[in-house]
């Protein structure tokens, strides 16, 4: 019964959003492309793919940008110990497909690429469309990433007697009240799986509560240490759009969110009073938002120079803020600045990826708001790895005092990149277990 509701109510929901998929589809422009991935229904060319290889796949599902770094991580390490698994890819979103495309591009660049490797959009979690997916593409094998709960997905691969791996999962703040309180139903769904890889004792805790096994629970550590890695080349593209002297120093919004750019244009108004070399970059997390943010930069008296335009500075009056609203740069954008700032920590709450910068050794500040990386925060602060202020007054104090202080900048970042390289290694301990315990399964 609770099954048919359930269903019921997800078709509800789903015609309730669809206006909002379809402004999507205007907006990102992709987000209509391989639509029929959705219902099951794949193009003849990728339905031919899947029965091309001589192994089953393992199907590895991811939706953000961050998630899908996590997933392709994983991929690198088991392709690494096998060359022979073969994969196949989902996402659901146009940001994480785009992502997956880039990340997998870089793998097979690296020689760990498998020519029978398929990216898919993930089904619907609707009975029929997640049948269909499953008879095409056979997996051997599912692996989810962080969150991915789909009641109707997760139980049908349960139903097919096949793997089902949870890893680097999480239970945010505000989804645990949420989770004890319907233990009736997601229990059922969370003891579906196989194994799940926790990113802390809390979450293993919060799972259990939400009516997981927890003899299937094991706390391995955050994945997103091991995801970070620098781009030299992106680097260097970036500094010469920005045009950056020996001399420049670099304030960069990293994924920020409405509100966050409106703090750091304040902050930088008043930096470059006393560092008139400072340059800002704004990197808003999604790019569709762009024109608020140039409008907002416009309207505290700078000009804009707009990546995904092609622009470049021009000088003169009056200065200039950079604008970067293309997608897979980030990393290269830590890796050229002078002291971040990480967005969706002061103005919204979850957080970005603070893991980034940190490996880059740049003095890091973040907001209040940091529930999507508590296990990674509680790590980095103990480690004295970051600065997080309570309000936009502390946030604008840490960054000023950076600026003014490069011996602190320095020392913050040196114990910033340790910190984060103490820390690896999870992703490769899980793609040993991982692949012990398909033993043949993928045959």
């Amino acid at each position: 019964m609770k099954w048919f509701v359930y269903n019921c109510l997800f078709a509800v929901a789903y015609l309730a959003m669809l206006p909002s998929f379809l402004l999507r589809m205007k907006r990102r422009g992709g987000y209509r492309a391989r639509m029929g991935d959705r219902f099951g229904r794949y193009p003849a060319e990728i339905a031919a793919r899947f029965a091309a290889g001589a192994r089953r796949p393992v199907w590895i599902h991811a939706v953000s940008v961050g998630e899908v770094q996590v997933a392709v991580q994983l991929m690198r390490a088991m392709r690494e110990r096998d060359a022979s698994v073969r994969f196949v890819f989902s996402t659901t979103s146009s940001t994480g497909w785009k992502t997956a495309e880039n990340e997998l591009a870089r793998l097979a660049k690296d020689g760990l690429g498998g020519p029978d490797d398929v990216l898919v959009y993930n089904p619907l979690d609707f009975t029929g469309c997640v049948r269909r997916a499953l008879d095409r593409i056979d997996p051997c094998a599912v692996i989810l990433t962080e969150t991915e709960i789909w009641p109707n997905f997760i139980r049908a691969v349960r139903r097919r007697g096949l793997p089902l791996y949870l890893v680097n999962a999480r239970v945010s703040d505000r989804s645990a009240p949420r989770y004890r309180k319907l233990r009736w139903f997601f229990g059922e769904v969370l003891r579906c799986f196989t194994k799940i890889y926790a990113q802390s004792d809390l979450d293993a805790r919060r799972l259990a509560e939400a009516g997981a096994d927890p003899a299937a629970v094991a706390v391995t550590g955050s994945f997103k240490f091991d995801v970070a890695r620098r781009n030299p080349a992106k680097e260097a593209e970036l500094a010469a759009w920005i045009g950056e002297p020996a001399n420049r120093c670099v304030l960069l919004g990293g994924s920020t969110w409405p509100g966050e750019d409106g703090v750091l244009l304040r902050v930088y108004a008043e930096l470059v009073q006393t560092h008139p070399e400072a340059t800002l970059v704004l990197a808003p997390r999604h790019f569709e938002k762009a024109d608020a943010v140039e409008a907002n930069i416009r309207a505290a008296g700078f000009a804009c120079v707009r990546r995904s335009r092609g622009e470049t500075p021009r000088g003169g009056t009056p200065r200039e803020v950079f604008l970067c609203d293309t997608t897979g740069e980030m990393m290269g954008l830590f890796g050229i600045s002078t002291v971040a700032f990480v967005g969706k920590s002061l103005c919204a709450h979850g957080s970005q990826n603070m893991i980034e910068p940190c490996l880059c050794g740049k003095p890091t500040v973040v907001g209040p708001h940091t529930e999507n990386f508590r296990p990674v925060m509680s790590d980095l602060l103990a480690a004295e790895a970051l600065v997080q202020a309570a309000d936009e007054e502390g946030v604008k104090r840490a960054l000023l005092a950076f600026f003014d202080d490069p011996r602190a900048r320095a020392a913050q970042g040196g114990r910033a990149t340790a910190a984060v390289r103490r820390r690896c290694g999870v992703v490769g301990r899980c793609a040993d277990e991982l692949l012990a315990a398909l033993g043949g399964a993928c045959a």
